[in-house]
């Protein structure tokens, strides 16, 4: 069943379209194609997959009889015994330290609250699980381990979750959360023209109460609230695979915003074992540019100065070999270098309080001002 039409003509679409002809037919000649996942915890880059294990590296040893890691190792038995249970039994661990049989996990959690003198911190136990997830080279749900969601999804999508739930996303005055059985959803439905990633909460919402799903409609809205979790980073893939439709960003002109870019287009050095599932290079970024700054005249006051994080940041960015493959993200980086400014996407508020929404988004989406 198809979503009936809310928004613009169809003629407002016609370089989306474009643009998504131009992704399936890169798909279509192998450059889309996912390569063998690696086996170490050193990364390197696939311009098709993102970050990616390298076939040979250094790796660490845990041993039984060193002093030095007798109690990592006891901790791995521990957190393996408590999987393999789990497994065996196909039950479930909740916050509340009982074990359920139900489809959603909150494990690592349970995990840490179970024996919190021998872990230490939770830190500890998410390290341990992500390296059993490597040492097995299976994604954390094969182990029945899921992360707690953060992130909201919006706009012209409808699913059902494993346990039969209907979910309606249409946009309305509030968004919908992000599941966290992601590979147990089923029945994916849209007919969204582009996805919106969206870095921040305040952003988002902000979007909501201008009502930009249904102005730009078919569309589909998400975000991690920052740095997103697991769940909203498997969601986005999930879409991507399913429909193939073409996947903006929209994040604060500075350091932190692209390094966010960057974990959904090309995945973390810390989840690179399973970039495959997670990552989706077809990304593009949409705002805010450093370019726009310049180009719409905002004001110095609305600026603010890169930190001296900040420029160790970007510096690290630009270093890293992904950067390569896209040159017009250099340019852009480099003008925030050379400016020692950064802007968060409210200082488009300088223009008008509904500016982003009712210009700024439909024209770069209309006239395909992204990179």
């Amino acid at each position: 069943m198809a979503f009936a039409p809310m928004g613009p003509e169809a003629s407002f679409f016609e370089v989306l379209d474009r643009h998504r002809a131009s992704l399936l037919a890169t798909l279509r000649i192998g450059c889309g194609e996912t390569p063998g996942r690696g086996t170490h915890l050193a990364s390197r880059f696939e311009d098709s997959v993102g970050l990616q294990m390298v076939p040979h590296c250094t790796t660490r040893k845990i041993k039984s009889d060193s002093p030095k890691s007798v109690q990592k190792f006891a901790l791995i038995l521990k957190i393996l015994s408590m999987i393999y249970k789990l497994v065996q039994s196909n039950t479930y661990a909740t916050k509340r330290l009982r074990l359920i049989k139900m489809h959603i996990l909150h494990f690592h959690r349970d995990i840490y609250y179970t024996d919190s003198q021998l872990f230490g911190n939770q830190t500890v136990v998410d390290n341990i699980i992500d390296d059993i997830s490597c040492m097995l080279k299976v994604p954390r749900r094969s182990l029945h381990i899921l992360s707690t969601s953060k992130g909201l999804i919006a706009g012209n999508l409808r699913f059902m979750e494993e346990d039969g739930t209907r979910v309606n996303c249409t946009c309305g005055a509030s968004a919908t959360a992000v599941p966290s059985n992601i590979q147990g959803i089923r029945n994916l439905i849209t007919d969204a023209k582009f996805l919106l990633i969206v870095e921040k909460d305040a952003t988002f919402q902000r979007l909501l109460d201008d009502n930009f799903c249904s102005k730009m409609s078919p569309c589909i809205m998400v975000t991690g609230k920052g740095i997103p979790d697991l769940n909203t980073r498997l969601l986005v893939k999930r879409l991507w695979d399913a429909f193939h439709i073409p996947v903006f960003t929209l994040v604060d002109a500075d350091p932190h915003g692209i390094e966010i870019m960057c974990i959904y287009k090309y995945g973390s050095m810390s989840m690179s074992f399973e970039a495959h599932n997670l990552t989706v290079p077809a990304i593009r970024w949409l705002g805010l540019l450093p370019s726009d700054i310049k180009r719409l005249n905002i004001p110095k006051d609305s600026l603010i100065p890169l930190t001296k994080h900040d420029q160790m940041k970007l510096h690290s960015i630009l270093k890293r070999p992904y950067v390569n493959c896209q040159p017009f993200w250099r340019k852009e980086m480099e003008m925030m270098a050379d400016s020692k400014l950064k802007a968060e996407i409210q200082a488009l508020t300088f223009l008008s309080s509904d500016y982003l929404s009712r210009v700024y988004l439909p024209n770069k989406l209309k006239f395909g001002g992204w990179i």
